[in-house]
């Protein structure tokens, strides 16, 4: 990958033109010859905003970078030259370094030591030509190193900025393996709970008709019927399946997405909704598993309940959500799960099913007369 290269890199190139031409700028003060300072920052902001352009433009390029670092260094040449070993010089070489860790890692050594040897080199003949204090003459003896610590300073950023943006590439494909291996295994519980059952049931039937039809004519019309039916069913499904799946707008919020399924199971059925919704966002697992349970439960009050009116909350409750359905219909005796199970109720048993793989609980409470009220609790943050 360039990408972390080709932003340290980035980096390394501003930061060096800014101090290069602050020590440049400097000299305008101490120079008898400007037009040299002058010179040197016309250089430096030059070749600065072409290498930044390149390496914006073109990222790859961090991955062939000897052509540019053998340009930089001959530009550090023409700044010795130009400033007579002066601080932008040093500064530049310092930079070099740098990128040259950026881009090649520990691989900069023999170019680092080139480096080096240039600033000794240079440092030299700025100390044959002149008398500097001896503490400046050890600050400039001393300087060339600084191009060493440089670029292993800039190896080690980018080694750390290219772990991190490699650990985060692997959570973000984890995160959609997770979510791909769930999706197909929330897919698989529909199909089974839905056309799977169906088609098991046609199965049946048309194991049974070669036989009926040489023993019971009527019994193999009756079969042939069945499996005609329960073909239309399963195709039914099938499409039904594929909307429910599209049911739940995710660019909606969570409030809206439960109006929308009410409203919708309104004009159909015709039975009046009271709809009452807090903007809360459950997570997107929980989120589905409340609106599938929500279409769920008016479709079971439209199938069995004999309602007018039907009454749907969602409210937050601490740091759990809370969906309400309630409705004015004739109501039942509730039983356990087991039970209704057992007597193939299956409707509530799969709504308890989709609570627990929310991480949540469903409860029901109802008697004969006075309806019926189903309420899902689930967390809003999956721990």
């Amino acid at each position: 990958m360039s990408i972390a290269p080709a932003a340290v890199a980035r980096a390394v190139l501003l930061g060096r033109a800014a101090v290069a031409a602050t020590g440049a700028g400097a000299g305008l003060l101490l120079v008898d010859d400007p037009a040299r300072v002058v010179a040197v920052l016309a250089t430096v902001a030059g070749v600065t905003v072409a290498q930044v352009s390149l390496l914006t433009r073109w990222p790859a390029l961090a991955r062939h970078p000897w052509p540019a670092l053998a340009a930089d260094l001959a530009v550090a040449v023409a700044l010795a030259v130009l400033s007579g070993g002066g601080m932008a010089f040093f500064a530049w070489v310092a930079g070099s370094a740098a990128l040259g860790g950026a881009l090649l890692g520990m691989r900069a050594v023999p170019l680092w030591i080139g480096q080096a040897a240039l600033g000794f080199a240079a440092a030299g003949a700025v100390l044959r030509t002149s008398a500097p204090p001896p503490e400046v003459a050890a600050f400039v003896a001393a300087f060339p190193m600084v191009s060493v610590l440089a670029g292993l300073g800039a190896a080690a950023a980018t080694g750390a900025l290219q772990r991190q943006l490699d650990l985060a590439v692997a959570m973000v494909a984890e995160a959609q393996r997770s979510a791909a291996a769930s999706e197909r295994a929330r897919l698989a519980r529909e199909l089974h709970d839905s056309v799977a059952k169906t088609l098991r049931g046609v199965s049946f039937a048309a194991l049974a008709l070669p036989s009926s039809l040489r023993r019971h004519p009527a019994l193999a019309e009756q079969l042939a019927g069945t499996v005609s039916r329960g073909a239309e069913a399963a195709a039914r499904e099938a499409r039904q399946l594929l909307e429910e799946l599209r049911a739940d707008p995710l660019d909606l919020g969570f409030a809206d997405a439960v109006r929308e399924t009410c409203h919708a199971w309104a004009h159909r059925s015709m039975i009046a909704v009271d709809v009452s919704a807090v903007p809360v966002e459950p997570s997107v697992e929980a989120r589905y598993e409340l609106v599938r349970v929500l279409a769920e439960a008016l479709q079971n009050v439209e199938r069995h309940a004999g309602a007018r009116r039907v009454a749907v909350t969602v409210t937050a409750r601490g740091r759990r959500l809370e969906l309400r359905v309630a409705d004015d219909g004739r109501g039942f005796v509730p039983r356990d799960l087991a039970a209704l199970q057992a007597g193939g109720h299956l409707g509530i048993v799969g709504m308890a099913e989709r609570a627990r793989n929310a991480g949540g609980s469903l409860r029901v409470a109802a008697a004969p007369g006075e309806g019926t009220e189903l309420v899902v609790s689930v967390p809003l943050e999956r721990s």
